[in-house]
């Protein structure tokens, strides 16, 4: 099984306040990361902000940022599920 090379973040959002920003759930025995419920409040404050005018080029920067950052953790699980799956097949 060949990977993927991993994505690279160029900046993280400002705002985001790195202790308490991520959180790990298991899932069938697989670590998956997630943002915190703060970070997904901001998140969804700053998408009912875009509903009713748009954003300032600063909101919309760290918009930006939390879109590349669900990216990022999204490859991430993806990868590391797929390497579970592969182990657990190869186990068989």
């Amino acid at each position: 099984m060949t990977l993927s090379v991993l994505p690279k973040l160029k900046n993280l959002p400002s705002s985001l306040l790195i202790d308490g920003a991520i959180r790990i759930e298991l899932e069938e025995g697989i670590p998956i990361f997630r943002v915190s419920s703060r970070v997904q409040d901001r998140i969804e404050e700053l998408l009912l902000e875009q509903k009713a005018a748009p954003l300032d080029s600063e909101e919309e920067k760290e918009m930006n940022s939390y879109e590349e950052i669900d990216d990022y953790l999204s490859f991430v699980n993806r990868t590391i599920r797929n390497l579970s799956i592969s182990r657990t097949q190869q186990a068989s």
